[in-house]
């Protein structure tokens, strides 16, 4: 018998299946009541991301509610700086801390350990195991420049400002950070699909918070190196590329790093996202996740706009950015509907 098709590995390659697949990005999470259940069951965010039986789990709750085309490896951007040796712990109500922080220049004190990335290499294989066999599986990486971000300031920050004014002060010792964080993504997600992804995507989650040319220096040219050597293990494996922000920086982006296709933020247009971007690319986006939230007529809305801006090439129906807590169950049922019908 064939292989049965699988829509979002299809549309990734160039071809269209005629209705846009859809997934949305968190979807595995909390907004799910399954989700916040296991997370109660195995207290800290770390603890259920390096447990592979869970972390599968999580991956595969939203495949099994909905039926998504495609499933995303349940994970997080703070794995690789983890395995590059720094600290990690998740504070409750405060989000991440990484230690120690990189704005003094500690790179050199670190000391990998890349044995951290294989219980996520456990859990793309207990996944693969158990998905459907039209669901395309996604793995991920952050992308330098907002890994980098983190790393430098310990934290989250407003603006960036520490990792940018690193950058400005110091580009040499900054490039450094950005040089190690991108080897051992292109590691990360080589082992990703080596355990049983089929395409990956690279969240560039602050790429808005840098000018054209600080954008030029620590976006474009790390995600274009991190494509070239990706490729070169995994030619036929798509990579998407998500710079959120990058606003009139879309079109230098998408020429320039190589990706498959390349994820909208909420705030492109779509029109003139169809308009400057390449034509046979895949693009990917970009419901407002506040959208969703509203339901009903500014969903409807926002869908039928989406897909009539992207009728005339590959596209696959996903929001701008992660879905948030308190989305109502319906409105993502509702959405299903509205892309496939």
């Amino acid at each position: 018998m064939p292989a049965p098709a699988k829509p979002l590995l299809t549309t990734l390659n160039g071809g269209n299946p005629g209705v846009s697949p859809i997934w949305l990005m968190r979807q595995a999470g909390r907004y799910l009541p399954e989700y916040r259940a296991l997370r109660a069951d195995k207290g800290g965010f770390l603890d259920l991301v390096y447990d592979p039986d869970a972390a599968a789990e999580v991956t595969l709750q939203p495949i099994r509610r909905f039926g998504f085309d495609g499933a995303i490896l349940f994970s997080d951007i703070l794995i690789v700086p983890h395995a590059l040796g720094q600290d990690l712990r998740f504070e409750a109500g405060e989000g991440p801390r990484l230690s120690p922080p990189l704005v003094d220049g500690a790179l050199d004190a670190l000391e990998p350990v890349p044995g951290r990335l294989e219980a996520v290499y456990s859990t793309v294989d207990k996944v693969k195991a158990a998905l459907p066999p039209e669901t395309t599986f996604l793995g991920f990486a952050g992308s330098p420049w907002t890994v980098a971000t983190y790393m430098v300031a310990g934290q989250g920050s407003r603006e960036q400002a520490e990792a940018r004014r690193y950058a400005y002060r110091d580009p040499q010792a900054f490039s450094l950070i950005i040089e190690a964080i991108a080897a051992m993504t292109v590691d990360y997600l080589s082992g990703q699909v080596r355990a049983g992804v089929e395409a990956v995507q690279l969240f560039d989650s602050w790429a808005g918070s840098l000018s054209p040319a600080q954008f030029e220096k620590w976006v474009i040219r790390p995600t274009a190196g991190i494509v070239s050597a990706f490729k070169a293990r995994h030619p036929d494996v798509p990579v998407i590329g998500f710079p959120k922000g990058a606003g009139g920086k879309l079109a230098a982006y998408a020429r320039e790093t190589g990706i498959d296709a390349i994820g909208l933020d909420e705030t492109v247009d779509p029109e003139w996202a169809a308009a400057i971007l390449p034509p046979s690319l895949p693009v990917q986006g970009n419901l407002d996740p506040l959208a969703l939230i509203a339901g009903g007529e500014a969903l409807e809305m926002a869908v039928a706009r989406i897909i009539s801006a992207f009728e005339d090439r590959p596209h696959i129906f996903n929001l701008g950015h992660g879905i948030l807590p308190d989305t109502p169950i319906a409105h993502v049922e509702r959405l299903l509907e509205l892309v496939r019908r």
